[in-house]
């Protein structure tokens, strides 16, 4: 299996590489890409500097193109991938069908993925970009159980990349209509789900509270740790009680489940954080690659080290790790 690694940043970039990652994803400074926040992400001169660092040692970048482009704004998206190409990036991940079709035509040599923000959870589904654009590989939203991912895994030629480590996702991948009603702008296009232009923190005689586009997400009491306000991940009054009522902030965590990924046949395991730093990324990374390796060494015999899982720990939402969608034993 093959490791996924984010890069929000060329430290980040050179942290990912320099602690074993065999492919590193990151995106251009501009709504093209699901991470679209101001100090994150490439130009043109750090990307032509990332690719060379990556090729250096035989490694793969990839790109992310995966919001979905307007009509008022589809040359942005085609810009995007003309740069990807000039500058030697090795594939792009994408979502849209008719950035895909252009994709194909007019840049066969770049590899095509197919994005998480796509929302293909069957074989069918997948079968469906593969034999029109060509895509080489999926990642498939997080919202799979084992036995799903195994099946979709049997059953297409196109290689499959699980999420292992990092933020979750409860709502459909590519499909979120929560930031789009409080914000006014759709996070698929905007390429930021809590835009921070529409974040506001305020000291209350309650305590500090955040707000996105004026919507309470979160009081905080004096001493607690504040998170960067998400609409999913708020804590709200339901049913006489205020708690998280869509989603308890925990990072997903599949450290255990990797000698399943590899016996059905999983191609790569993605950590989530485009937006983290270099820090999170050299450490998760490091973690990552001794895993995997060890689960290749070891098979049966495998078992999550006790130092890898406090290594992750210090870096869980929460403090907190799931399975998520993967462990469902009511099943």
């Amino acid at each position: 299996m093959e490791l996924v690694c984010p890069a929000g940043s060329l430290p980040a970039l050179k942290a990912a590489i320099d602690n074993g990652a065999d492919w590193v994803y990151l995106g251009l400074r501009d709504n093209t890409n699901a991470r679209n926040f101001a100090g994150l992400n490439f130009d043109d001169e750090s990307l032509a500097w990332g690719v060379a660092y990556a090729h250096e040692r035989g490694r793969r970048l990839v790109m992310t193109v995966n919001t979905y482009p307007q009509a008022a704004t589809w040359k942005r998206w085609t810009d995007a991938l003309e740069r990807a190409e000039a500058l030697g990036v090795y594939a792009v991940i994408a979502a849209d069908p008719g950035l895909m079709r252009h994709a194909a035509r007019e840049h066969p040599k770049l590899e095509l993925h197919l994005s998480v923000q796509s929302s293909a959870t069957s074989h069918e589904a997948i079968a469906f970009y593969h034999e029109r654009f060509g895509v080489k590989r999926a990642v498939l939203p997080r919202v799979l159980s084992l036995a799903q991912v195994e099946h979709v895994v049997k059953n297409t030629p196109v290689e499959i990349e699980v999420f292992g480590f990092g933020g979750l996702c409860v709502m459909v991948e590519g499909r979120c209509m929560l930031s789009a009603y409080a914000c006014g702008d759709s996070p698929n296009t905007l390429g930021a789900c809590s835009p921070p232009r529409a974040v506001r923190w305020q000291e209350t005689a309650s305590g500090l509270e955040s707000r996105l586009n004026g919507v309470l997400i979160d009081r905080y009491a004096k001493g607690e740790r504040a998170a960067y306000p998400t609409l999913c991940k708020g804590r709200f009054a339901a049913a006489g009680a205020t708690y998280y009522a869509i989603e308890e902030p925990a990072s997903l965590n599949t450290l255990e489940l990797l000698p399943q990924f590899r016996d059905m046949g999983v191609a790569a395991v993605k950590i989530e954080g485009r937006q983290r730093s270099p820090a999170y990324v050299a450490q998760v990374t490091k973690v990552w690659r001794a895993a995997i390796d060890a689960a290749e060494r070891e098979g049966a015999r495998y078992m999550p080290r006790r130092e890898w899982m406090a290594v992750l720990d210090r870096h869980a939402e929460g403090s907190q790790h799931t399975l998520g969608a993967f462990s469902r034993p009511w099943k």
